[in-house]
């Protein structure tokens, strides 16, 4: 039973960690390759300071890697994987909506998907 609790508050932290729309939009960035700041900051259209800042936490908790290249740092997704799951989570903002304006979900989620590498889960 110790190791359910364990677990689950593991997950709670990464959901935790996931829970802003920047951090959610760079993780989807990403899924196409390792990018340095300024790439990241033209493609989602915020300051580069900012990207650098939701870039921190999500370096801590290992959802991405960097590496320096003289002035430049890249960044990339440890597990490309996540950037799958949370394609799949939009089926549940998709039933949350269900009765309302659901285009833009299936918009997203095609700007998500496309030219995506394929991941080994």
């Amino acid at each position: 039973m110790p190791s359910r609790i364990i677990v689950s508050r593991e997950l709670a932290d990464l959901l935790k960690l996931l829970a802003h729309p920047d951090r959610l939009r760079l993780i989807e960035e990403l899924r196409l390759g390792e990018q340095d700041v300024s790439s990241i900051a033209a493609a989602l259209d915020l300051p580069a300071t900012r990207v650098s800042q939701h870039l921190a936490p999500l370096r801590a908790h290992r959802i991405v890697e960097d590496r320096r290249e003289g002035r430049n740092h890249f960044y990339r997704l440890t597990h490309p994987g996540i950037a799958a799951w949370i394609v799949e989570a939009l089926d549940f903002v998709d039933v949350r909506n269900r009765f309302g304006e659901g285009s833009h979900i299936d918009h997203v989620r095609e700007l998500w998907t496309a030219d995506a590498p394929e991941t080994s889960s």
